[in-house]
């Protein structure tokens, strides 16, 4: 594939700040000479014109491996590539998809209020700023491990929650989880589906997510939009969410539209949401806006949408602090969460904190991080033939496939539920007198069912 040289690269630039009328042949010129088709966006982000030449001509691997990857993957444009292509360790962070799911548990304090308030509008502004808060930690850029089918993760001391996510389902790749304290019930079916487009991938979050209020038993039903990942093999890559996100209160009819802007170029209008909770009959009852990186405010409104004389905004949810400088751009959370300081006690062998790829990634060992992944793909494979000649399915242990089937504006989705077995798991181990001393680290991973059956 041909490369763009310097002063081509500069004649396009040079055309952005010249003037719209030579926009449109200038970004054509671009498009063809980088990737030699077109549709993809090259922009840089964070708002600066100075480097955009740069950043067109930067990427995360070596020219030789961004070629490379390029011709492996052009023949997958316009496809779902969930689960059909291996990719390359270099582009993970050590996480797996079922963590990254436990992160929407950072801001939990704020069901906690929504829980507490009597204000039906009010819940809705807790609830719905609760969904936001997670985007600032899904901005990172860095790919996630897909978990092994049987894989879990378990995660306690926080804020009184018990949070259990278990891979149900490899193809199509679907995950379940369940989070619970003393205020709420949170639990979700998720299976993504993505558009590959070369440059860029668009992420459908076919899901179902239910949050129950504990003390009126109040039902949330939310409606993430979708992501787009920009710049996956030139320029830097980044991500953007832009659309609506509907948070519904199944009891009353009362909803929160809150509509994410889509990053504009040079940065415009980056991270931007605003919107209103409504009432059932649909009138406007409190204004919502904010940035889903930084914090979001709210203010009563009237029935145009206008706020109401002597009131004020005021701040509902503002980002934590994060690390400076951190290799895989992780907040504070996110370091919790992958480390043992929230793992109960006697760990389940299928958790992901186990995984050996994940761990040597983490260590920095990107080799041995590629055999590893190599190693348990394998393994999953060899699981599946067993089972298959077996004559048996794939049952997960944690939670039931339903006969429900939700509609999402992605596909239908067939949702898996709860069963409560884990809750008589935990209260057996940690009432056992057996396993003081046991050093979680030391447990090997094993979600397999067939052919290796996990000790649990």
């Amino acid at each position: 594939m041909d490369t763009p040289n310097k002063n081509e690269s500069k004649g396009f630039f040079a055309a952005m700040t010249s003037g719209l009328s030579m926009f449109s042949n200038a970004m054509h010129r671009s498009v063809n000479g980088l990737l030699g088709y077109e549709g993809v966006e090259v922009i840089n982000p964070e708002g600066g014109k100075d480097d955009a030449e740069e950043e067109a001509q930067r990427g995360r691997w070596k020219q030789e491996e961004r070629d490379s990857y390029w011709k492996m993957m052009h023949k997958y444009i316009g496809s779902d590539v969930t689960s059909m292509v291996t990719l390359p360790v270099l582009i993970f962070e050590p996480m797996t998809m079922l963590q990254k799911m436990a992160e929407l548990m950072e801001y939990s304090y704020l069901l906690d209020r929504a829980d507490e308030c009597k204000d039906p509008y009010m819940r809705l502004v807790y609830a719905s700023s609760w969904a936001i808060s997670v985007y600032f930690a899904y901005q990172r850029t860095w790919k996630p491990f897909n978990p092994i089918l049987g894989e879990t993760y378990e995660m306690v001391n926080h804020g009184g929650i018990t949070f259990l996510a278990e891979q149900v389902s490899h193809h199509p790749p679907m995950s379940a989880g369940h989070a619970e304290n003393e205020h709420f019930t949170y639990d979700v079916t998720s299976k993504l589906k993505t558009k590959f487009l070369g440059n860029s991938l668009d992420v459908y979050p076919v899901g179902r997510t239910r949050v129950t209020l504990k003390r009126d038993g109040v039902v949330l039903d939310l409606v993430p939009p979708p992501t787009k990942v920009n710049n996956l093999i030139f320029g830097r890559t980044w991500v953007d969410s832009p659309g609506e996100m509907i948070m519904t209160n199944l009891t009353t009819g009362d909803k929160a539209v809150l509509y994410f802007q889509p990053c504009g170029w040079f940065g415009a209008g980056r991270y931007e949401v605003d919107g209103y909770v409504y009432n059932a009959t649909e009138e406007p009852k409190i204004l919502m806006t904010g940035k889903w990186n930084e914090s979001m405010s709210y203010q009563p409104c009237d029935l145009e949408g206008e706020p109401l004389p002597n009131t004020e905004l005021k701040e509902v949810w503002h980002v934590a602090d994060v690390p400076a400088d951190d290799k895989f751009d992780y907040t504070h959370f996110a370091h919790k969460i992958n480390s043992f300081d929230t793992a109960p006690r006697k760990l389940l062998a299928s958790d992901s904190r186990l995984r050996p790829d994940r761990y040597a990634l983490k260590m920095g060992d990107l080799s041995k991080a590629g055999a590893e992944k190599s190693s348990l793909e394998e393994r999953q494979r060899a699981e599946k033939r067993t089972r298959e000649a077996q004559g048996h399915e794939f049952t997960p242990r944690w939670f039931d496939l339903t006969e429900d089937v939700t509609s999402t504006p992605w596909g239908d989705l067939e949702i898996y539920q709860y069963n409560g077995k884990y809750n008589e798991h935990r209260a057996s181990v940690d009432s056992s007198g057996d396993i003081a001393g046991v050093d979680v680290k030391s447990i090997e991973f094993n979600p397999w069912q067939y052919g290796n059956s996990s000790t649990e």
